[in-house]
């Protein structure tokens, strides 16, 4: 890191409206991923789970979007052209084209789905980080987003270690 911007000790405005707007386009791919894991699970217990973090992410986004925006940046071109791409893919879902829930398409989106949340934790955990420095920045509302991130893996672990054997186990003979 250069000595300039530690020993003045403000945000430099383009690296963090930079870094907004890599996880926009992050968070945009990450609705669309947690959309098609709740089709790929529909009629299943576990489809209301998957709508309600969709939901959740969707929420989230809208604030990352005011935050970004509180920073006077818009959006780089190039990277809502990637996001509406991304979407694309994501509607495919290229890890699980049949949307069945279970075998090795699923497991990998649950494994995507975790990394995307602990992407976003990481996120949420270097805004409150940075808070002290910046008025636009509230470390507590950081701190709560970054524990709902944590829960949000907790939630998707859960699905996926009690799912498991669904996806891996080989069915009984039938005769």
């Amino acid at each position: 890191m250069a000595a300039d911007k530690l020993s003045t000790g403000t945000l430099n405005q383009k690296d963090i409206a930079s870094y907004l707007d890599y996880h926009l386009l992050g968070s945009a791919a990450g609705v669309q991923l947690f959309d098609a894991v709740r089709q790929s699970w529909a009629g299943t217990p576990q489809e209301a789970e998957f709508r309600k973090l969709r939901e959740e992410l969707s929420a989230e986004r809208k604030e990352l979007k005011a935050l970004h925006r509180s920073f006077g940046h818009g959006r780089n071109k190039l990277k809502r052209v990637a996001a509406m791409a991304g979407a694309v893919i994501s509607k495919l879902n290229p890890l699980n084209p049949t949307r069945a829930s279970g075998g090795v398409g699923t497991q990998l989106e649950l494994e995507s789905l975790l990394s995307a949340l602990r992407g976003k934790q990481c996120m949420w955990q270097i805004l409150a980080e940075l808070a002290p420095r910046d008025p636009r920045l509230n470390a507590l509302r950081f701190q709560e987003l970054e524990a709902q991130a944590v829960a949000q893996q907790k939630r998707v672990e859960r699905m996926m270690n009690t799912t498991a054997a669904q996806r891996f186990l080989a069915a009984p003979d039938r005769d």
